[in-house]
């Protein structure tokens, strides 16, 4: 069975880190959210894969083809305009066969276990096209579904207002025939119309998801999504070329990749993990459900806790770093410090875009996207965002006149 992943969208939602990448390739514990995925599909049995492509396309394909595959069998195709789910799904519809069924998943989708073979295994005891449906904390922000006894989608609301809600939403995961290209075409691109037309001819059955599940929509579930992978490991691994020095300390799971360099002092706490390559200095704390990319330095004493760190970014001596995302080549200088929290414990807001968002989290730290420098002595404050690129010059209590 080939896959379909669809991988064009923007998120502006996820700013600053979807301004320069796509969704998919954000990175949660250790690897991005595309490489999750292709490992979950290889364990599924499905190589054949379709990645529908447009924000920043050239950053993912660039990075893909750098990388091992380990047997799958990748395919880009342009969706050139932003014209909507539907729109990004007919872009394949030259390379399925008539009669064939197809798997197709959404890009900013995230599960720690294997969704893929379970709505396989739905499929092939259904006999026909399934959707794979889950209970999420909010059924407001997704297409919800309604059941009857014996599985069957009765209705599907993309939109739900008031209480017109179901007990459970769409999770992004569809095993669909061929056929469904046209019904796409007949209702004029829209993807809620064509299920809806399957649901009224052919039927569409539901596959029970019953583990974690998150779309990832905002900077803060970042964290989310980094914890729910972590959540799910079961031993360490430190590869053989990495050096841990005398006084290390590992507590927990702790992944190490190769050539990653652990300095003396240093008290790891896991889950954790080191990207390859990557400098941890002497008598660095690194805390629990933090995730530390390739290429990265932590200066001597630093405090990194539930974090985020990609790739090529470095953190000054003396720093710490709570409950935030760093993107990709960030620099930041030494005593510098993500306040986590307000005085009075008040659950923080986030102010990307236009207007604050509230996150319902009362410990947050600061969203840093790629290429952006934080001068020594810097403290940002709960919920901050800085776009990328940006400078924060240094803040000196003593300057020179």
């Amino acid at each position: 069975m080939k896959a379909i992943i669809l991988a064009a969208g923007q998120g502006t939602h996820l700013s600053p880190f979807s301004e320069t990448r796509p969704i998919s390739m954000i990175g949660v514990a250790g690897r991005t959210m595309l490489d999750n995925t292709f490992g979950l599909l290889k364990s599924a049995g499905i190589n054949d894969i379709f990645i529908v492509v447009g924000h920043k396309k050239d950053k993912l394909i660039e990075r893909l083809q750098q990388q091992d595959q380990n047997g799958l069998n990748l395919h880009y195709v342009e969706q050139k305009r932003k014209l909507g789910i539907g729109h990004a799904v007919m872009q394949v519809k030259n390379k399925i066969s008539p009669g064939e069924y197809f798997l197709l998943l959404y890009g900013d989708t995230l599960t720690a276990e294997n969704i893929f073979s379970k709505v396989q295994q739905s499929f092939h005891s259904f006999k026909c096209p399934v959707a794979s449906i889950c209970r999420p904390p909010s059924n407001q922000m997704f297409g919800n579904v309604f059941l009857n006894a014996r599985m069957e989608i009765t209705k599907i609301v993309e939109k739900p207002k008031g209480n017109n809600l179901g007990n459970y939403v769409l999770s992004g995961v569809f095993i669909l025939p061929a056929s469904f290209f046209k019904l796409l075409e007949s209702s004029g691109n829209s993807m809620e119309k064509a299920l809806k037309k399957v649901v009224a001819g052919e039927g569409l059955r539901a596959s029970m998801w019953e583990d974690d599940w998150l779309d990832v929509v905002y900077p803060w579930e970042i964290l989310t999504a980094n914890k729910m992978i972590m959540d799910s490991w079961q031993e360490s691994s430190i590869a053989k070329t990495a050096t841990l020095e005398a006084n290390v300390t590992l507590h927990g799971i702790v992944r190490i990749e190769a050539g990653a360099i652990i300095k003396s002092g240093a008290v790891l706490e896991g889950p954790c993990c080191i990207g390859e390559r990557s400098y941890i200095g002497n008598n660095s704390l690194i805390r629990s459900y933090t995730s530390v990319g390739k290429n990265c330095s932590v200066g001597s004493g630093v405090e990194l806790k539930n974090c985020v760190v990609m790739d090529n970014s470095q953190i000054g001596r003396l720093s710490f770093v709570g409950d935030s995302v760093l993107g990709e080549n960030v620099d930041m200088g030494a005593g510098c410090m993500t306040v986590n929290r307000t005085v009075d414990w008040k659950p923080i807001s986030v102010k990307n875009g236009k207007r604050p968002i509230g996150t319902g989290m009362t410990k947050l730290g600061a969203f840093l996207g790629d290429g952006v420098v934080v001068g020594a002595g810097n403290t940002l404050e709960p919920g901050m965002v800085v776009a990328p690129g940006k400078i924060l010059p240094a803040c000196y209590s003593v300057t020179q006149k």
